[in-house]
């Protein structure tokens, strides 16, 4: 069976911990976009690792691993969270595949994230300043874009950076008054990069369809959340690729109706980071609470994110879109404690009720949100492994989100670790 795990809410949902869990039953696990902006934690026993762009199921010793071409690759922390999992007796060899296609984000990328979002001012999107947007634009521009395979021809790679490298530099100064940047000094560490990463650099679409075509089971990760997607998320503030179910097929080339399952994942709350209009957020005492219970500070970043109840016209939106077969929800023993909890189930602006989410971030910062409030619950043990152990009000908290949303929730977090998780039959 092949799976495919995608973020429902702002990201951040704990897909990391479901897909380390269904790494276990898969051949080859494959993150399809998004870059080193992505945080994915995984806890094993007591060891808790962050990846961010490595698949979360590279902890798992039997799983190949693709970065497949949606993916803009930073060098430096892909290398660096390799040598992290070597230190710990966790090896790649022969068993990371990076695609050739996947684009390349160096300093001078993360030098333009930083020199726009300061010129913004108030008005900046909230990059994590990893060089993101940047690269996904070289991309799109094609003229001044570096991919993996160009690490395969250090003499080309050289005369390509000192063509971008003399462009950026007129952009910085023209625009920003910033100092230059050295092409030969990012030459030299792309060489460094070209001579460590060799050894995993391939076509992985023909990887992943001879895969398919042998019987091999796959999983496929998304990155960030579908309400970050660049075409279907809150615009402007959103990340640069394609982060719901949608950016799949472009991502790494396999077509959707390969998928036999789509899973998407929440929190039993919402929670988001950086700029952006938030419906259901509690800029108060509550959402403090839940911030500190779910210990709601970015694995990237370290920034605290923004709590707020659960909105089920966001997630009933996110799971139309990406083709949502079943749920996720994670953190359910965040909200314990409560004397009740509240879900936003329907949207007005100006008193007339709105059907679907509005994804336009104008448009959305105008929406009121109507909350039903329910019931909450005393403290969910890390030990409980089915449904029917939940407390009572838990189990009708969780009812009526697949009321609202229209779809099953199938996998419930009572915790951090791959054992403390509910799988309802």
């Amino acid at each position: 069976m092949n799976n495919c795990v995608v973020g429902l809410q702002w990201g951040d949902e704990g897909k990391g911990k479901v897909v380390d869990i269904l790494a276990a039953e898969s051949d080859i696990v494959v993150r399809y976009g998004g870059g080193a902006n992505a945080g994915h934690t995984v806890v094993v026993g007591d060891t808790k690792f962050a990846l961010h762009l490595l698949p979360s199921g590279s902890i798992r010793k039997e799983a190949a691993c693709v970065i497949a071409n949606g993916v803009v690759v930073d060098p430096e922390v892909l290398l660096g969270e390799i040598e992290s999992l070597a230190k710990q007796n966790i090896s790649l060899n022969d068993r990371l595949f990076i695609s050739e296609n996947a684009h390349v984000v160096l300093d001078y990328h993360k030098t333009e994230d930083r020199l726009r979002e300061e010129a913004l001012g108030k008005n900046k999107i909230g990059t994590t300043i990893r060089g993101i947007g940047p690269c996904y634009a070289d991309k799109t521009g094609r003229s001044y874009a570096v991919r993996v395979a160009d690490f395969r021809n250090l003499e080309r790679l050289k005369a390509k950076i000192e063509k971008i490298v003399a462009y950026k530099n007129k952009l910085f100064s023209a625009l920003y008054e910033a100092p230059p940047i050295d092409a030969d000094e990012i030459f030299e560490k792309c060489k460094i990069y070209a001579e460590k990463l060799a050894g995993y650099i391939t076509d992985t679409t023909a990887y992943l369809h001879e895969a398919i075509d042998s019987g091999k089971s796959l999983l496929f990760e998304g990155a960030q959340g579908a309400l970050l997607d660049l075409d279907h998320g809150t615009f402007p503030f959103v990340t640069s690729s394609n982060a719901s179910s949608l950016g799949m097929s472009a991502g790494c080339g396999v077509p959707a109706q390969k998928v036999d399952r789509f899973i998407g994942v929440v929190k039993a709350y919402s929670t988001r980071v950086g700029a952006g209009p938030f419906p259901s957020e509690l800029d108060n005492e509550i959402g403090q609470t839940i911030r500190d219970r779910g210990h709601e500070y970015g694995t990237t970043t370290g920034r605290p994110r923004r709590c707020g109840w659960f909105d089920a016209m966001a997630v009933k939106y996110t799971s139309k879109i990406g083709g949502i077969n079943e749920i996720a929800m994670m953190h359910i023993d965040t909200l314990a404690g409560f004397d009740e909890v509240k879900i936003c189930g329907k949207y007005t602006i100006d008193g007339r009720e709105i059907k679907m989410f509005p994804s336009d971030g104008d448009e959305l910062a105008k929406v009121q949100c109507h909350f039903e409030t329910l019931k909450g619950w005393g403290e969910v043990s890390p030990e409980v492994s089915e449904f029917e152990q939940l407390p009572k009000e838990a189990q009708q908290y969780i009812k009526r989100v697949e009321q609202l949303v229209g779809l099953p929730v199938m996998i419930i977090g009572v915790g951090p670790k791959r054992s403390q998780t509910i799988f309802r039959k």
